[in-house]
């Protein structure tokens, strides 16, 4: 078992001001597998403190964008040396599939990390623009301490859309990882030490609910960049409105996969299953919604549902599983709670349902509906479990309209023959990222979702303004 007694502050182990502890449970097993200590207020003050110190005083903001840029890549390379370990760990907390973990919970932030150290060579803090009487200085300097709220589902992923950028930008940063998977935070404090970054620019508190709103409202804090749940980021987004902090929120999704008269569904299946499924359904980006025509209906419905039901469900640390247990005892009632409501709301289960695939462990049967119409609540409300519903449209026109029916607005995609009539698609849909025959997050390119998915953009250089402050400086002489 992976025991930690300590928190990382002001680049050292620190004992905890209090004596509660959070204990990590394998989904698989229902075993312990790690304990961490439970972060106070007073953790959190002390956490916020270091940080404060180091950005008032310290030298990291103070450094270039290239030096800071040499740093970043140092730490890539070390987390590089670690990765496969990042991976086993993610797994073993949270019941990621290992061919997931290797293929996303932990190089996709080594990707951030590799692409921001890239960016920060070049990047420059000032630039003269023409004014009216004489140049003018446009300058960017960083915004100061940032408050980083992770969920379980990919938490070295969502920390490092974070991270990276703060890192780049010369903020200092408290990392409050869910209580559920606290344990890949304290290997990235290892790196963070190997890489000689200063004391105080990462902190780290695991944490509950109401520490988290401690950090939120704490006065030492001058944004809060935070993943999770839409009903969460509103209570976030309330708070930092009173107080006037920066702040940045990726929320949920319903996302839809479109299927066109013209598609390829025995090839399009592979992919599918990495966007409808990955990481055992519990992504915000997920295609759950699978929109078919009614010509072509019950071949999508009989495409889907073999692909589903040729999932390997399993122990997450077999290369060979497809899907893995849910995060915690309440995900898994949950996700059936949302079984019953389908079959309730008249939908057909083609595949899947209430039968347990396991006595031991969180796990849900991955489950298929069809007969689905998208007023039902398990196509308008996130699900997050291995849950699909496969709606009939009319025309093209009416895919569009349903697609965009949603209080979402995160992801998307597109399953046609014609890229270029996909690429039409795409156009129309309101969502932040979206894909012709794939589901790809980029490093270099802006993510984030429209309506209730979110506000701001992470990844990309679009990720980088949301960690910066621009300063306009116009002189005479």
């Amino acid at each position: 078992m992976r025991q930690h007694d300590t928190l990382f502050i002001g680049g050292e182990w620190v004992a905890p001001a209090g004596t509660g502890t959070i204990e990590v449970i394998s989904p698989h097993t229902e075993e312990v597998v790690g304990r961490v200590p439970d972060g106070t207020p007073a953790d959190v003050d002390r956490a916020v403190a270091a940080a404060r110190e180091a950005f008032d005083n310290g030298p990291w903001p103070r450094l270039t964008f290239a030096e800071r840029a040499e740093v970043i890549g140092r730490l890539a390379e070390i987390y590089a040396a670690r990765q496969a370990e990042m991976a086993e760990l993610i797994t073993e907390e949270m019941g990621s599939p290992i061919t997931f973990s290797n293929l996303a919970q932990a190089p996709q932030p080594l990707g951030m990390l590799q692409f921001y150290a890239e960016l920060g060579r070049t990047f420059q803090q000032e630039e003269q623009r023409p004014g009216l009487f004489g140049p003018t200085t446009v300058r960017r300097e960083p915004v100061g301490v940032v408050a980083a709220i992770v969920p379980w589902n990919v938490p070295q992923f969502v920390t490092m859309t974070k991270v990276a950028p703060a890192l780049l930008a010369g903020c200092t940063i408290v990392l409050k990882p869910a209580p559920e998977t606290p344990l890949d935070a304290y290997l990235l404090a290892e790196m963070f030490q190997e890489a000689g970054i200063p004391p105080g620019v990462l902190n780290i508190v695991p944490a509950g609910r109401e520490t988290g709103e401690y950090l939120v409202r704490h006065d030492g804090i001058d944004k809060i960049a935070f993943t999770g749940s839409t009903a969460a980021g509103r209570r976030i987004a309330a708070i930092a409105g009173e107080q006037l902090k920066r702040v940045s929120l990726e929320l949920g999704g319903k996302s839809a996969a479109i299927f066109l008269d013209d598609a390829d569904l025995p090839s399009s299946m592979g992919m599918l299953a990495i966007a409808s499924l990955m990481n055992n359904g519990q992504a915000c980006v997920a295609q759950t919604r699978i929109l078919a025509s009614r010509n072509r209906y019950d071949e999508v419905v009989e495409a889907v549902a073999g692909m589903v039901a040729a999932q390997p469900v399993g122990d997450p640390a077999d290369p060979a599983t497809g899907i893995g247990p849910l995060v915690a005892q309440r995900q898994q009632t949950r996700v059936e709670d949302y079984i019953k409501i389908g079959m309730e709301e008249g939908a057909k289960v083609v595949v899947g349902g209430l039968t347990r695939p396991y006595d031991r462990g969180w796990y849900v049967a991955p489950t298929v509906f069809a007969g689905a119409t998208n007023d039902m609540r398990i196509s308008r409300e996130e699900i997050f479990g291995p849950v699909l519903a496969i709606i009939p449209y009319e025309d093209e026109a009416d895919a569009i309209r349903i697609a965009n029916d949603s209080d979402y607005g995160l992801c998307g995609t597109v399953w046609t023959a014609d890229a270029d009539h996909g690429m039409d698609i795409a156009r129309q849909v309101r969502t932040g990222t979206y894909g012709v025959n794939c589901l790809m997050l980029e490093a270099n390119t802006p993510f984030g979702g429209y309506k209730a998915s979110g506000l701001g953009r992470e990844l990309g250089p679009e990720g980088l303004n949301g960690y910066l402050e621009y300063k306009t400086i116009a002189r005479l002489g």
